[in-house]
This record gives C-alpha cells, sequence and structure tokens, in this order.
C-alpha cells in the first residue's frame, strides 16, 4: 500500500476522518486556534469565561496540537502544495516540540518514529485523536 499523508493510507495512526471525528466545525476551530496564538504571544488577555492552563508548557503543547490539526484538516480539504507544506510545518513543530518533552505524548508512537512520514501529519492526527479521547487535557479556549 502507498503511504498517502493526505488520506492517512498506509500509516499507523488514524485517519483524517477517524482523528477529527470529535473536532470543532473548521471555522470554530480557526477562531479557537487564533484566540490561542493572540494569548500566546501576548496581543490578548484570553476568554474569560475559561480558567488559564495550569501550566505553560501544557498550554504551549495545545496550542501546538490544535493548530497543526488546523491546519492538517484545511489540507486534506484542499490538498495543494501551500496548503499541505502549512500542514507539515505545523506538525513538524508539534512533533519537535513533543520530541522535547516526551511525557506529553499520548500516542502508542513518537514524533520520530518510522512509523510516520516526514511531513508529520499522521502523528499530529495521532495525537489530536488521543487528546479528544483524553477529554482534551490543558485546554483553554
Amino acid at each position: 500500500m502507498a503511504l498517502n499523508p493526505d488520506t492517512g493510507e498506509g500509516f499507523d495512526a488514524p485517519t483524517p476522518a477517524e482523528a477529527y471525528a470529535g473536532a470543532p466545525e473548521l471555522r470554530r476551530e480557526m477562531h479557537a486556534v487564533l484566540e490561542l496564538g493572540a494569548v500566546r504571544d501576548g496581543r490578548r488577555a484570553g476568554m474569560a469565561t475559561e480558567p488559564p492552563a495550569a501550566d505553560d508548557t501544557a498550554a504551549e503543547r495545545v496550542y501546538l496540537l490544535r493548530r497543526a490539526a488546523l491546519m492538517d484538516r484545511m489540507a486534506v480539504d484542499d490538498p495543494g502544495p501551500g496548503a499541505r507544506g502549512a500542514a507539515a510545518r505545523a506538525a513538524y513543530q508539534l512533533a519537535q516540540f513533543d520530541h522535547q518533552h516526551p511525557a506529553m505524548i499520548s500516542g502508542p508512537h513518537g514524533p520520530r518514529a518510522t512509523e510516520f512520514d516526514v511531513s508529520q501529519r499522521p502523528y499530529v492526527r495521532q495525537e489530536y485523536a488521543a487528546w479528544l479521547a483524553a477529554g482534551q487535557p490543558g485546554i483553554n479556549t
């Protein structure tokens, strides 16, 4: 079977449909990720309805994970080179973060496992699905 990061075929990770089955609607998630980024960068104080994350490292990971998943979902919907490149860059940033913080990895394979291609997009799906299944720990938006 050929490996295809757009469909998830050939990887020991959830397909996009499986990984994102419980994800918010794309537009809502885009807004949430932009909000997380603004809070992260100090451009916004955050939403008053949610308590801040207890741990800055966990909050950073949630931001990187949700951003990588959002970019992956967008690349699945529009698999052009721009969207695929953006998704791969966001996935790589998550994989680098997780490599430095291995205790935060939720799935069965680490970010440098041979089960994934160089884009790391299947790794994002594995971690996003595990994060949803765990009840979205560290969420603050």
